[in-house]
Parts: C-alpha cells; sequence; structure tokens
C-alpha cells in the first residue's frame, strides 16, 4: 500500500463517493494479496462485503473437454508492472463491465499458468483448464464438432460468475490462418473457435488463454481479448530479487546460511538469469541436494549445477572470476587454511 492509496481513501471519505472508496479498498486488499498478506487481504474484503462467499460447485459434474485446477498458495514474486496488470484484471472483474478475456504471453517459466492459479484463490473462483487432447482429432470435421461441444459444455457449468476458463498454451488450437505452413483443418478449427468465443461465452465467465508462441498467433484471435499482458518484462534486478524470495520460502523448513552476497555472485555469472520458473527448480534442487550437516553447501550445489564447466577449475581460476578466499573454500569444500597457502603463493 502507498501514500497515494491512503490520500485516496481520506478524499473518497470526505467527498462521500462510497463506490470510489470501495474500489480504492479493493484494490489495497489485493495489493496485500499478490504481496503475499493474504490474512489482512481477507480481513479487508471482509469488512467491505457480506458477498464474498464461495459458491460450492457439483463434485458430480461427468466432463469431457474440461478438467477442474485447484487454485495455488505457492509463493508467486512477479514485477511491478505485472503486478499492477494482475490487480488491473481483479479490478475489471470486480466492477462486471464485461471485460473478461485476457491473454497472458511470454517465455516458459515466467508466471503465466500460475498466476491464473492464484486469480482463482484471489477471486474465489473454480479454475477449469481445457484438454485439448480431446479437442484436436485426426478425423476430417470432427475438430470442428468438438470445438462446438467445448462450447455447449461451458454452458452446464453451474454459476458461471464463480468461474475461471483457462486456456493454457492456446497456440495448439489457434495458430495465425494466413501461415501457409498451417493445415487447412486447422485453419477451419481456429475460425471455428472465434465464432464461438465471440458468440458463445457469458461476460461472467473469466477467461483466460496463455501462449509462448504469441508472433504466431492468430491476429483475429488476439483482437478478440480485451487484454494482453506480456509476461517477459523481468529486469536482472527482478530476478535476482526473486530469486532472494525463493531462497528465503524454500529455506523455512532447512537450516541454510543465506549468504546473499555469494549467492548473488553466483546468479550473475548466468547470462541470461533464468525466468522464475527454472530459478525456482535450480534453488529448490540446490538446497534438496546440499549436505545437511553443512549449512552452505547448497552454494557449492548451485555453483556447480549452473556451472557445470568450473567443476574441475583451479582456485587460481575461481580467484581470477572475483571470489575470495572464502567464497572458494565454501565452492570447492576445501579448507580456508589450503586456499590461504596457495593464494599466498600466487602473490
Amino acid at each position: 500500500m502507498r501514500k497515494r492509496n491512503v490520500i485516496n481513501l481520506i478524499r473518497y471519505h470526505v467527498e462521500g463517493s462510497d463506490e470510489s472508496f470501495r474500489s480504492e479498498a479493493y484494490m489495497i486488499a489485493k495489493d496485500f494479496e499478490l504481496n503475499g498478506d493474504a490474512e489482512l487481504s481477507q480481513y479487508i474484503l471482509a469488512l467491505l462485503s457480506d458477498e464474498n462467499t464461495f459458491v460450492p460447485q457439483r463434485e458430480d459434474l461427468k466432463l469431457t473437454f474440461y478438467q477442474k485446477v485447484e487454485p495455488s498458495n505457492n509463493l508467486l514474486p512477479l514485477p511491478e508492472e505485472i503486478k499492477n496488470d494482475v490487480i488491473g484484471i481483479i479490478n475489471a472483474i470486480h466492477k462486471k463491465c464485461g471485460v473478461n478475456k485476457f491473454l497472458f504471453e511470454g517465455a516458459p517459466g515466467t508466471g503465466k499458468t500460475e498466476t491464473a492459479k492464484h486469480l482463482a484463490r484471489i477471486l474465489d473462483r473454480v479454475l477449469y483448464t481445457v484438454r485439448f487432447d480431446s479437442i484436436i482429432d485426426s478425423k476430417l470435421g470432427q475438430t470442428l464438432k468438438n470445438i462446438s461441444a467445448l462450447f455447449e459444455e461451458l454452458k452446464t457449468l453451474p454459476h458461471p460468475e464463480k468461474i475461471i476458463v483457462l486456456f493454457d498454451e492456446i497456440d495448439a488450437l489457434a495458430l495465425d490462418r494466413i501461415n501457409d505452413n498451417d493445415l487447412r483443418e486447422m485453419g477451419r478449427a481456429t475460425s471455428m473457435f472465434l465464432k464461438e468465443l465471440e458468440n458463445s461465452l457469458l461476460d461472467s465467465i473469466l477467461f483466460i488463454a496463455t501462449t509462448n508462441m504469441y508472433q504466431k498467433l492468430d491476429k483475429a484471435l488476439i483482437r478478440r481479448f480485451d487484454k494482453v499482458i506480456h509476461f517477459n518484462r523481468y529486469s536482472e534486478e527482478d530476478l535476482i530479487e526473486i530469486a532472494d524470495l525463493l531462497l528465503k520460502d524454500f529455506s523455512k523448513n532447512n537450516e541454510i546460511e543465506q549468504n546473499q552476497r555469494l549467492f548473488h555472485k553466483i546468479l550473475k555469472l548466468l547470462n541470461p538469469i533464468p525466468y522464475p520458473g527454472e530459478l525456482k527448480n535450480i534453488i529448490k534442487s540446490s538446497i534438496a541436494f546440499s549436505n545437511s550437516n553443512n549449512k552452505s553447501d547448497y552454494l557449492r550445489i548451485l555453483f556447480q549445477t549452473i556451472h557445470p564447466e568450473y567443476k574441475n577449475l583451479d582456485l587460481k581460476k575461481l580467484q581470477e572470476m572475483g571470489f575470495t578466499v572464502r567464497d572458494i573454500e565454501i565452492l570447492t569444500g576445501t579448507s580456508k587454511r589450503t586456499n590461504l597457502e596457495i593464494e599466498n603463493r600466487w602473490l
């Protein structure tokens, strides 16, 4: 929450603008949620409304094209720009203006699917993902029929105002129809999908699609979305900050020495630093495979995982790379005394 939010709250209260006051408070609550303070967020929401009650979905639904996905409580560190766009989606859904179709585009590991799962939790909605394997068929014309049936099945889901539909990797269905390499059948499938999306989707359903092939998507499809959220907007500083958050999160149940200086030095040898999905796997594995009796051993594992070609480098080379004697002791497992003796011979 920023000073601007406080000023706005006071101004709206003085002006007697209840709608603006509630909208600002709602945005503050969601900002707390995205920053990890879910308890405070839920408390604010409870004060704002007595209608924030989750509507249970029927468990006996027999679905052909959809499968239910659990919302996420995992850490979701996002850069400020992307976070603001996510808050914008929450505000748009809250205002019920018919803005309900969003495209998340970006490289693998940038947080597209995880953001959809978090939105399901924040908005108290049931998340359904589309099973593309049940739509695309090798038989001529069957894919078109399946697309029509896909939207018909969507109409059978109860409480559409409590639903998020996720088309993960929508490029499997909707590549550019003018691409000469595209099959004519898939071009017709894309046209059918656009028609159904335009005519059959209820405004109350939150529709999210993801892609890592944005440039190859059919341009008419892109125009159907109310907003495109670009998930590639991570600076090196963002990624370092996210790596720190991931390290802190994974170390909750593991006693490790959080040597932030050396941790950053290892990460910055990467060019470029990977996106959060890959960072998460690297850091988690480094902690998991480290020696429990050595609180700094995860740094050795991290270094050798990221830079396997450096595993057998001599101490002089490591020092030339900018590592101190203490750093080299951690990265190689050699004693400080040995490293000092070697360093003195270099001088």
